[in-house]
């Protein structure tokens, strides 16, 4: 296998995180939930967060999101857009009451985007992800991986520089997951796009990410990086790859304390 690829350093990162630290709550009942934390990400990169229920991650993507502030410390992201992140979360976040097509090009519609250049931006990612057929289906209609579909399709249209996707898959079968989690890998490795991924699963880490990252019990801290050694472009066949299982192995020794403490802290 070839080296995955690492990031220019003299390249300014997209993202970076800087002592950042939030706190739910004040005086005896206060809960600290993240950090001190530090993150640099190279424009393109597709960085992946691991680490045990409760330590922070997806606090750290409503942070990168714009929908929390932190408490101490900064995230500063290198955008040349006013709104140059989009999120996709678990439960898809898609409107019930909107077509397929209106879901997809609602992010084009807050943006102003002319109607006509919306419509054809949409019908794109409807053809991209294989929902051409369903643009008139309202989300009722739709199966669980035929919602994420959506989801990504709505976040990707509008060409975001970064994407944060908060376990976006957790809710889906194994079957399912697999084939999505291939479907995003070939298409992200076509955007380039920057992109913070948030996931319980260690398998999922590997396939997609050009790092690995293993966050503490809460606090969440960055305690581990790795790199999977797999040249880009890469498919879903790395799976059965020694050096796949090798590291799954290795990331879940790291992790294992962390699982471990979480459970003892009382919530």
């Amino acid at each position: 296998m070839g080296e995955a690829p690492h990031p220019n350093p003299s390249t300014p990162p997209k993202l970076r995180a800087t002592g950042l630290t939030r706190v739910f709550g004040r005086g005896a009942g206060a809960v600290s939930a993240l950090g001190p934390l530090e993150l640099s990400m190279a424009p393109g990169e597709f960085t992946c967060v691991v680490g045990p229920s409760g330590c922070g991650k997806s606090t750290l993507l409503r942070i990168a999101a714009g929908l929390l502030r932190p408490s101490t410390g900064q995230l500063e992201i290198r955008a040349a857009s006013p709104r140059p992140a989009a999120m996709i979360f678990q439960d898809y976040g898609i409107h019930d009451w909107k077509t397929v097509l209106a879901n997809i090009r609602f992010g084009l519609d807050i943006q102003r985007v002319p109607r006509r250049e919306a419509d054809a931006r949409a019908r794109d990612w409807l053809a991209r992800m294989g929902l051409t057929d369903f643009a008139n289906a309202y989300p009722a209609a739709l199966s669980g991986g035929m919602r994420q579909r959506v989801a990504i399709a709505r976040a990707l249209a509008v060409e975001p520089e970064i994407l944060l996707m908060d376990e976006p898959f957790a809710a889906l079968d194994a079957q399912l997951r697999t084939i999505l989690q291939d479907e995003l890998l070939a298409l992200t490795q076509t955007t380039r796009t920057t992109t913070l991924f948030i996931t319980h699963s260690l398998e999922e880490a590997i396939v997609l990410g050009d790092r690995v990252l293993v966050m503490s019990a809460r606090p969440g801290r960055i305690i581990a990086e790795r790199r999977p050694p797999f040249a880009r472009p890469r498919t879903g066949d790395i799976r059965s790859a020694t050096e796949f299982t090798t590291l799954q192995s290795e990331l879940w020794e790291l992790l294992r304390g962390e699982v471990r403490g979480a459970a003892a802290v009382p919530a």
